[in-house]
């Protein structure tokens, strides 16, 4: 079966409890984590084909529900929607992975200067990756922006779980020291 493809006739059998799970502890609200697991799947039909299969098929779920959530709480405009904008990547701790959604310009408001200052930020942030020692780099995009599962990335490079969050610790602060050297300033 070729990588790129999807199979939406199996996603509520395959990721419904996974999605409502996310979806729940960030809303709250059973009702609207359902309505927003739904909104999922009819954003992830309309979406399919621009499916790369650069990322798993629950992974690429997970991002358009992400999405969603941040739509929410916009929708609501409350202080926690403005505080959902900086959901952590699949960490252990609150802070992993706000430091860099917080400097990122809002790629949905339609501006014209957000959406260039986004695409420098993107540069500048593949820029630093290029920087960081190769291993470092590697965990850092297996677990930061491909969504992949701490025990898999372990299993896959033959490391533990305290080495894999040390080497994010160490990759996320070179990454933040980079971007606040040639970016920020």
């Amino acid at each position: 079966m070729p990588e790129h493809q999807l199979f939406p006739d199996k996603w509520v059998d395959l990721y419904a409890d996974y999605l409502f799970n996310y979806a729940i502890t960030r809303v709250s609200d059973s009702v609207i984590a359902e309505d927003l697991v739904q909104e999922t799947f009819f954003a992830g039909l309309k979406s399919a084909k621009n499916f790369k299969g650069e990322a798993s098929e629950r992974t690429w779920l997970v991002s358009i529900l992400k999405r969603k959530i941040i739509d929410h709480y916009r929708k609501i405009n409350s202080k926690k929607g403005q505080a959902e904008v900086r959901i952590n990547y699949n960490s252990d701790s609150e802070e992993d992975g706000d430091w860099l959604e917080e400097r990122v310009a809002d790629p949905f408001d339609g501006n014209a200067e957000f959406e260039m200052e986004n695409e420098e930020l993107g540069e500048a942030i593949l820029s630093c990756l290029e920087k960081l020692p190769p291993k470092q780099a590697q965990v850092f995009k297996m677990k930061t922006i491909q969504g992949i599962d701490t025990e898999d990335i372990c299993k896959e490079l033959d490391i533990t779980p305290s080495n894999l969050w040390v080497i994010i610790h160490r990759a996320r602060t070179a990454l933040s020291s980079c971007l606040e050297q040639n970016w920020f300033n």
